[in-house]
């Protein structure tokens, strides 16, 4: 037999048994497939569910955002006006006197007029002297500042700012209230609302603290008022520890003076008192030696009624003197 028809059989036969392999794979039943579209119509409403959710989330996200937008622009309008920004630094001034310790109309006076020239505050230091702090609030070229776009502008709104810092520090200056307010130290406070207005003027003046000085006006801002304040406070206990220790020194040398007159008067009440009981016996002895016996002999002749005389006993108590011993050495001065 040829070779090639050998092999020719042999592909043949291979052709023969893969058609019939395959009739064979075919004629089986199918194996369950698991319920794919079914886990899939699930994942898609798991989708549609999560992104319902993070719709609604955004657009409550979104109506915030309007409103505290909205609200921003309506504060920063309103801290652009004079007054508003005024009263925002006294309430802040009066807020940073209460932290500290500072009593109202007790260690401080708020609207306090000086010949037509008021500071804010009249902070009362021991020993009779006061201390002006007026407060300001340069904030329309700071917020110019933090709504600029580009460098450039920003830095010219925080030289403004600087300027508007420097300008305020000049005002002061002129007012001159360490000579208008009689006892006090020749400085001002100039109060700043917020530690980030003074940063921000410093940012393109590092020395404006050295200028502000010099004309003795002090920067202060919440933290730093704060502190000189709890100062201020303790320096008030103090004073009034060292008042009430002279104040227990002058009423302990009095209630001494008190309890001396009053030893005193006791003192001759019971020399009194002793002069009596003294009295008293010698009286009884009398008594004894000279009236009774001749009581007893009227009775007995028969003059009187049938009962005795009373026969008066003797006192042995003995009135003690008080003695104050080495007077005057620790009597308070």
């Amino acid at each position: 037999m040829p070779v090639a028809t050998f092999l020719a059989g042999i592909v043949l036969a291979l052709a023969l048994g893969i058609f019939f392999a395959a009739l064979w794979f075919r004629s089986r039943p199918a194996p369950e497939q698991p319920p794919v579209m079914e886990t899939l119509q699930r994942l898609e409403a798991q989708i549609k569910d999560l992104e319902s959710q993070r719709q609604h989330a955004l657009g409550g996200l979104d109506q915030h955002l309007t409103s505290l937008s909205r609200e921003t622009v309506a504060l920063s309008q309103a801290l652009r006006a004079p007054n508003s920004r005024g009263r925002w630094g006294e309430l802040t001034l009066r807020r940073v006197a209460e932290l500290s310790g500072m009593a109202a109309q007790c260690d401080f006076f708020e609207q306090h007029s000086a010949d037509g020239q008021r500071p804010d505050m009249i902070v009362k230091l021991p020993g009779g002297r006061t201390l002006a702090v007026d407060a300001k609030v340069p904030l329309s070229a700071y917020l110019d500042s933090q709504s600029a776009l580009d460098d450039a502008s920003r830095r010219a709104a925080l030289d403004r700012h600087s300027q508007q810092v420097m300008r305020h520090v000049m005002q002061l200056s002129t007012r001159e209230y360490w000579a208008r307010l009689q006892p006090s130290p020749e400085m001002v406070v100039l109060f700043l609302a917020g530690d980030h207005f003074l940063a921000a003027a410093l940012e393109r003046d590092p020395e404006l603290l050295e200028k502000a000085l010099a004309r003795k006006v002090l920067l202060a801002t919440p933290v730093t008022l704060v502190s000189v304040l709890k100062g201020v406070a303790y320096t008030w206990r103090q004073e009034k520890l060292a008042q009430n220790a002279a104040e227990l020194r002058r009423l302990g040398a009095e209630l001494y003076d008190r309890v001396r007159v009053f030893a005193d008067s006791y003192s001759d009440a019971g020399r009194n008192l002793a002069k009596a009981v003294d009295a008293y016996n010698r009286s009884a002895a009398s008594w004894e030696t000279r009236l009774a016996p001749s009581l007893k002999r009227m009775r007995e002749l028969g003059v009187g009624g049938d009962g005795e005389a009373p026969q008066p006993a003797r006192l042995d108590a003995v009135v003690r003197d008080i003695h104050m011993t080495n007077e005057g050495a620790d009597r308070p001065t």
